[in-house]
C-alpha cells in the first residue's frame, strides 16, 4: 500500500500526487470512477508553464474509488472541493491510522476544522496551494501559474521533505496559517469573475471593468478584515491593501505593472469556471461565502460579495455558463453595494 494517499485526485489532486510519484514517492489515489478509467487508459501527463514534464505509465498509477487506499498511508493529501470534506472526513475517520498525517490542500478557510473534529488524535495540518492547474485532456495536468505549495510547519512533516524535495515542491511552511489562506482567499474572490465572465483567466484579468469587480470584492474584503484584526499574508510584492489600486489602473499601465498576475497559460480558467461548465457545484459558498460570513460576526454587510455568491449559485442552476461582459457585471455589483 502507498505511503502517501491523495484524497480527491482531480486536477489539484492529479498534480500534486503525479509530482510526489514521479520524485519516487509512492502515492495511491483516491477519486472517481471517471478520472480513474482516464488515467488506466491514458496514465498521467503533467506539464509545466516553465516548459518541464512529467509521465507516469497507466501502470504506474494506483488508484481506487474508496477510503480503503488510505488505510496504510503514513501522509493523506486532502484535496476534494470544501462541499465534501464533511463526507471525506467521515470515510478517512473510519481507515486513517492514528499516526498518519493529514493534510488539507483545499481553498477556504475550515476544511482544517473538519477534518480535526473528524480525526480526533491524528495531526491534522492546514496548507494551501497557490497555483492554477488546467485538464489538457484525458491524464494531462498544466500547472498554468506560479507559486510554491505552503503548509503549517509542525514536526511530523520532517519524514515527509525529502518526498517534496524531489519532486521540486518547495514546501514552504508557516507557524500560523490562517494569515496564508485569508491572503489565497483574497485572490480566490475572482474566481467568482472569472466563472461569470465565461473567459480565460489572462483575458478577463486583461479587462478594466472585471479587475475592478475584483477590486471591490477585495476591497470589502480588507475592510471587514481589518475590522476583525486579520492581517493577511503578503504573498506577492505588493501588500495586500494595494492590489485594489493596482487592479483599477488602466489597462495599459496595468499590464505594464503586473506582468506576474498575467503571466499565465492563455487557455486556463478558474476552477469555479470549470465546475459551471461541467454542472457541478462550485465553492463560492467557501471563498466569497467567507466574507459574507465574517461581515455578518461583525453584525454588518458585504454587499459586492453577497452578490457574487447569489449570481454564481444562478449560474449553478442555468444549463449553460453565464457569459456576463465586464460592464455589465460591474454596473450590477455597484447596484448591489448601493442597497440598502
Amino acid at each position: 500500500m502507498a505511503r502517501i494517499c491523495i484524497y480527491g485526485a482531480g486536477a489539484i489532486g492529479c498534480y500534486l500526487g503525479g509530482r510526489l510519484a514521479a520524485g519516487g514517492a509512492e502515492v495511491a489515489f483516491v477519486g472517481r470512477p471517471g478520472l480513474g478509467a482516464e488515467l488506466r487508459g491514458h496514465g498521467l501527463t503533467l506539464s509545466h508553464y516553465d516548459g518541464r514534464h512529467w509521465r507516469l505509465a497507466p501502470e504506474a498509477i494506483a488508484f481506487s474509488t474508496g477510503p480503503e487506499a488510505a488505510a496504510a498511508a503514513d501522509l493523506v493529501l486532502v484535496t476534494v472541493k470544501s462541499g465534501a470534506t464533511t463526507q471525506a472526513a467521515a470515510e478517512l475517520a473510519e481507515v486513517v491510522r492514528p499516526a498518519a498525517l493529514v493534510i488539507s490542500f483545499q481553498n477556504g478557510l475550515r476544511n482544517t476544522e473538519t477534518l480535526r473534529a473528524a480525526l480526533p488524535g491524528r495531526t491534522v495540518l492546514p496548507g494551501m496551494v497557490p497555483f492554477n492547474v488546467v485538464g489538457r485532456g484525458p491524464g494531462a495536468f498544466h500547472q498554468a501559474s506560479e507559486g510554491e505549495s505552503e503548509v503549517e510547519d509542525a514536526s511530523a512533516l520532517a519524514p515527509f521533505l525529502a518526498d517534496f524535495g524531489r519532486a521540486g515542491f518547495a514546501l514552504r511552511r508557516h507557524r500560523d496559517m490562517l494569515p496564508v489562506q485569508w491572503a489565497k482567499l483574497l485572490f480566490n474572490l475572482n474566481n467568482a469573475v472569472n466563472a461569470l465572465s465565461g473567459l480565460p483567466l489572462q483575458r478577463e484579468l486583461a479587462q478594466r471593468d472585471y479587475r475592478r469587480c475584483l477590486a471591490l470584492a477585495q476591497s470589502e474584503a480588507l475592510d471587514l478584515m481589518a475590522q476583525a484584526g486579520i492581517r493577511p499574508a503578503r504573498l506577492t510584492p505588493l501588500p495586500a491593501r494595494w492590489i485594489p489600486l493596482l487592479l483599477r489602473l488602466p489597462d495599459a499601465l496595468f499590464a505594464r505593472l503586473a506582468r506576474g498576475m498575467l503571466a499565465i497559460d492563455p487557455t486556463a480558467r478558474s476552477s469555479m469556471a470549470d465546475d459551471l461548465a461541467a454542472g457541478r457545484p462550485t465553492e463560492i459558498d467557501w471563498i466569497n461565502g467567507e466574507v459574507v460570513r465574517l461581515a455578518g460576526r461583525l453584525g454588518r454587510q458585504a454587499p459586492v460579495n453577497a452578490r457574487l455568491t447569489a449570481l454564481v449559485h444562478a449560474a449553478e442552476r442555468q444549463k449553460a455558463p453565464p457569459r456576463w461582459s465586464g460592464e455589465a457585471l460591474l454596473a450590477e455589483l455597484h447596484e448591489g453595494a448601493s442597497r440598502p
